[in-house]
Parts: structure tokens; sequence; C-alpha cells
């Protein structure tokens, strides 16, 4: 496992993160030893890992190195797996714990203050701003343009797990109860992660609503 190269190929991350057919049986192969089966579930959830790596850390080269950390320790621990969640809710949590480790280390590297909370906040206005974001008028690309940039600082100011939580959401259409298995915790903590993540970024965005 150790510096292969890891082929890609599967479906967008499930939205459900419905157990696919196959799974134990290839699962409990992997965990006899069977390299095969093992490639197999590579294979399988491939795509899925690098897509949400690269959606974490917004960095091509960065997300394949994690993409193959993640690999490697579900190499590692897959024999402890004990089927208590469907497998691809374990995966997601082992590339979760991954990217929020990384977050963290860049995260005091680079000593980010984030900004002070305000009151309520809206979600709605998030989905105006992705809608900018994709805007195909020429005349709108500059705002556009200027819009992704303040986004992108907003996000990157962000707690890692408020990051984690808010782009999950909003940008891969996961529901809050997903998110939750995902990381590890509560449909509840994973709803209060939102809210605070959405207040900070309506506090350093609110000039463009």
């Amino acid at each position: 496992m150790d510096g292969a190269c890891l082929e890609l190929s599967g479906n967008n991350v499930a939205k459900e993160l419905p157990a696919r057919a196959d799974d134990r049986t290839l699962v409990e192969r992997a965990q006899a030893g069977d390299r095969a089966a093992f490639d197999a579930l590579v294979r399988m959830y491939d795509r899925d890992v690098l897509k949400l790596a690269l959606r974490m850390v917004g960095s091509e080269e960065e997300a394949a190195d994690l993409h193959q950390e993640v690999f490697l320790k579900v190499y590692r621990s897959l024999v402890r797996f004990r089927f208590q969640s469907s497998f691809s809710t374990w995966l997601y949590r082992v590339v979760t714990n991954v990217c929020l480790d990384h977050l963290r280390r860049q995260k005091r590297r680079m000593e980010v203050q984030s900004p002070v909370v305000d009151e309520d906040g809206k979600t709605e206005f998030f989905q105006t701003v992705a809608e900018e974001r994709g805007a195909l008028d020429p005349e709108r690309t500059l705002q556009a343009k200027e819009i992704d940039l303040r986004l992108s600082s907003a996000l990157e100011a962000l707690s890692p797990r408020e990051r984690m939580v808010f782009e999950l959401r909003h940008y891969e259409g996961l529901k809050l109860r997903a998110i939750g298995a995902m990381c590890g915790t509560t449909e509840e903590t994973a709803k209060n992660c939102l809210f605070r993540a959405t207040k900070k970024l309506r506090l350093a965005l609110g000039d463009l609503i």
C-alpha cells in the first residue's frame, strides 16, 4: 500500500452515505488478508475520498497526499472495523479526521485568528453566494472573482471543524445526520457547529448581502 499509485474511479460523495451492496463481503475478505478485495474497496471509494480531501484543503497536491494517507490508515486499521456503522461512514470519518488534523496543523502555522461572532445568521445567503460564484455573465466575472476570494478567506478563518461541517453541508449537500456520523459526533452537534460557522461567515461577508 505504501507508495502505491491509486487509480481514480467511483462515484461522487454519497449524499446519504448508503451501504454499497458488496461492501461487507469485500471488507471481510480484506480483513482476512485478501489484497485484491482491499484494492477493490479503494477503487470503489477512491474518487470520493480525493474529492472530499480536495474540497477541504483546496490544493490538489495536498489533497493527493491526504488521499494516500487516508487509505494507508484504512489499510492499517481495517482489521479493527466491526461493522457498527456502514463502511462508507467509517471511511469518511477517517477522511474527515485526516483532513481536520491537516487543517489544524496548517492553521497553527498560519496563526489565523477567527472573527468575532455576532448574533443570529441565516444559511440561505450562502446559496446565493454559490450562485454568484458560478455566474456565466461576463459582466459579473470580476464581481464573482471578488466574492470567491472573500468567501475563501472567510472559510480559512473558521476553525477546522466549522469549515469541515459548512463545506460538507453546502458544497457536498450532505445532511446533518450524515455529517455528524462522518465526524464521529451527533446530528445536534453538527447543527450547532454549522450555526457557528454561518454566523462567522455572515459577519465576515455582511457587506455582500
